[in-house]
């Protein structure tokens, strides 16, 4: 019997991803629990293992694919014995399942429990949805090269199809656009003559030398919520100074005192006074909801982590709660498997505040982009030395920049500034963190 293997769901939020590359190959033997591809996410590269025996009878779609929709049949596997001429035929002939590739996408996230599984002996056709073409026939198309092909304006009906059993897929369509007459899908009446400038409009300066890099998944969903943020979010801002010298020298004496292998940065210390100011500002750890608004309790910190291509947010989860040797390691950890693009994605989702320091880098002072749904972010500048008035004489201290970000509709000014002030109160006097 046929076992079919879907484009897995690594998320309960995951739509489509990336096929990144195929760890085995047709005819290959796989065993329960065999590495068999890398599918790369908007945020990591995972592997996804096999759930079953058999024999690679078929692999439809070729390393590199984007867009590649959960519950889209991606290969086939015949059991011990089984010819795979066979097993790729009684595969085709069995019924759509629900979060088959056949299937409009549900209204609502799926669940992690309703996610496809990797390798099911369920079986979802091989003929992909039929469109409707210009002319009114009845064509075989994926949901993907439909998609681009209306995105396009292209008559699907003209394109032929060099998928499985003569289905038109994705490469087709490109193939159709690069083509010199390209058949376009008639206008509807009343379409506008002048859009809006999309950035996909601009093209390379032509007497510039230049090397054109497609994003990956991650660049396109940064460009799209950041997008987002900045259109939707009423953001506003507020700055305050901290004085870091108190600070400087209770880290060196807990890093003197730690047991091998931790050293508490003064990120760390960050992170832990900021979980503490959300608990002593309540009002400050929110989520804007449209008619409602999200009280949350815990203090989950989002650490923006910056990777190749792009920046990550691990979540440090009850950080009020956590020693900051606790708090190191786990950041460490976190930040080393971001890198590598071995996080998981629960790691990566339900903070309910971000910070992001660019300090190491020197920078002095910015202001961040808040990330939806949050409703603030921090934005951590470097500690330098500067010329500071104590007591009516002039001193030197060491000093840090913070900007917050608030999201207007969640959080006001004044508690806004209310947060600020227990955030610089826990950092300019760091003992009271460990009360």
């Amino acid at each position: 019997m046929a076992i079919e293997i879907f484009m897995p769901a690594l998320s309960p939020t995951m739509e489509k991803g990336t096929l990144a590359n195929w760890l085995v190959k047709e005819g290959d033997s796989v065993e329960s629990g065999d590495v068999i591809a890398e599918i790369e996410t908007d945020k990591a590269t995972m592997e996804v293992e096999s759930i079953d025996e058999g024999i690679i009878a078929k692999i439809f779609i070729a390393e590199g694919s984007e867009d590649v929709a959960v519950g889209e049949l991606i290969a086939i596997m015949a059991e011990e014995g089984e010819d795979a001429a066979d097993a790729i035929a009684s595969a085709g002939s069995a019924k759509p399942q629900a979060g088959s590739s056949n299937e409009a996408p549900a209204e609502e996230s799926p669940s992690p429990q309703a996610a496809p599984q990797v390798a099911q002996t369920a079986a979802a056709p091989l003929a992909s949805q039929t469109v409707q073409g210009s002319e009114g026939g009845r064509v075989k198309a994926s949901p993907l090269a439909k998609r681009i092909a209306g995105n396009e304006g292209i008559d699907i009906s003209t394109v032929t199809g060099t998928g499985p059993n003569g289905r038109i897929v994705k490469r087709d369509i490109e193939a159709a656009l690069s083509a010199p007459a390209t058949v376009k899908a008639p206008q509807s009446v009343g379409t506008p003559s002048a859009a809006p400038v999309d950035a996909t409009e601009y093209g390379p300066i032509d007497d510039n030398p230049h090397e054109e890099i497609k994003l990956s998944g991650m660049r396109k969903v940064i460009a799209k919520r950041l997008t987002e943020s900045k259109s939707t979010v009423p953001h506003f801002y507020l700055t305050v100074e901290c004085e870091l010298d108190k600070l400087l020298a209770m880290r060196k004496e807990v890093n003197a005192n730690a047991p091998e292998g931790v050293k508490v940065s003064v990120n760390d210390f960050i992170i832990k006074a900021v979980a503490l100011a959300l608990k002593a500002v309540p009002a400050a750890n929110v989520q804007f909801g449209g008619d409602k608004m999200y009280w949350y309790d815990r203090a989950d910190i989002s650490v923006a982590v910056a990777v190749d291509g792009g920046l990550v947010t691990p979540v440090v989860k009850g950080a009020c709660g956590k020693g900051l040797g606790s708090i190191a390691s786990e950041v460490k950890d976190m930040a080393t498997r971001a890198r590598d693009g071995k996080l998981m994605p629960e790691e990566m989702s339900g903070g309910t505040f971000s910070i992001s320091n660019l300090g190491m880098f020197g920078i002095k002072e910015f202001s961040a982009v808040i990330n939806p749904p949050q409703g603030a972010i921090l934005a951590v500048g470097s500690g330098e030395q500067r010329p500071v008035v104590k007591d009516g004489a002039l001193a030197v201290a060491t000093v840090m920049n913070c900007t917050l970000s608030c999201d207007h509709r969640a959080i006001d000014g004044a508690v806004g500034a209310e947060f600020l002030k227990a955030y610089k109160g826990f950092i300019e006097n760091p003992l009271t963190m460990l009360l």
